[in-house]
């Protein structure tokens, strides 16, 4: 079953066209990793996946109950606790208080965030307590679909991998689906199930490629090696790396 299919998405910016004629379906409980040059509009498409801007043209079909999302900056209350910031999307909703608290800590146990961590304000946290704080704040509402815009790009290496690691462990525990957008391809198959290559252009996605085995099972060197196989052997990667000058720093 499909838990999200884009069909002939389109878009533009000041005229410019970033997106034309994607397709993109993403399947019940399958983590697709979303990866192209930059300035191929990546960013741009899960927006639009995500209901956060319109397309111009085509078609957005959801058929999960509720999706969260979790962005490159955590985007975190300042003036609330780590609780009340996980908390937060369940105040709009007639939740009782005990419910949320219950949330609250499950969330917070997929995410192995310690109880005094909980009662602590951003600004006294990590980067990677902020940002297991805005998993967990995603996580809270018990999505099926989970939307990843480069969450950990600004992590350093070793970071990174456990962040990884507790997303592939919180999407093993909660079955959600999820598109994660990253440049690096190392990220891309170890926390995916398929790797999906947008255009250089914007032009469609380029191809697929199915990732052996289940995120969390795959070793290091079985990583590495499927990495450096794409890289060298197969020819839907050679422009992975290319950067548009008209969209770098």
């Amino acid at each position: 079953m499909m838990a999200l299919a884009l069909q002939r998405i389109g878009h533009a910016y000041f005229g410019r066209t970033v997106l034309d004629a994607v397709d993109l379906c993403v399947g019940t409980g399958e983590v697709v990793a979303l990866v192209g040059p930059s300035g191929s509009g990546k960013s741009t498409l899960v927006h639009i996946a995500a209901g956060i801007i319109d397309p111009v043209r085509g078609k957005v079909q959801r058929s999960y109950r509720r999706h969260g999302m979790v962005f490159q900056d955590p985007h975190l209350l300042p003036w609330a606790t780590a609780r009340g910031n996980i908390a937060y999307p369940l105040r709009m909703t007639r939740m009782g208080r005990r419910d949320r608290q219950d949330r609250v800590a499950r969330a917070a146990a997929l995410t192995a965030l310690e109880e005094d961590h909980l009662d602590k304000y951003p600004v006294e946290l990590s980067g990677g307590m902020r940002q297991r704080t805005a998993i967990a704040r995603a996580l809270v509402v018990e999505p099926d679909f989970l939307y990843f815009d480069e969450p950990f790009t600004a992590l350093d290496v070793a970071l990174k991998r456990r962040m990884q690691d507790l997303v592939i462990d919180a999407a093993a525990a909660a079955h959600f689906a999820a598109i994660f957008v990253t440049h690096d391809l190392m990220e891309a198959a170890r926390v995916a199930h398929r790797i999906a290559v947008l255009d250089v252009n914007g032009r469609g996605v380029a191809g697929s490629r199915p990732l052996p085995g289940d995120p969390g099972t795959r070793s290091d060197r079985a990583v590495f090696d499927l990495v450096q196989g794409f890289l060298t052997d197969d020819p839907l990667f050679r422009h992975i790396n290319d950067i548009d000058e008209r969209t770098a720093a």
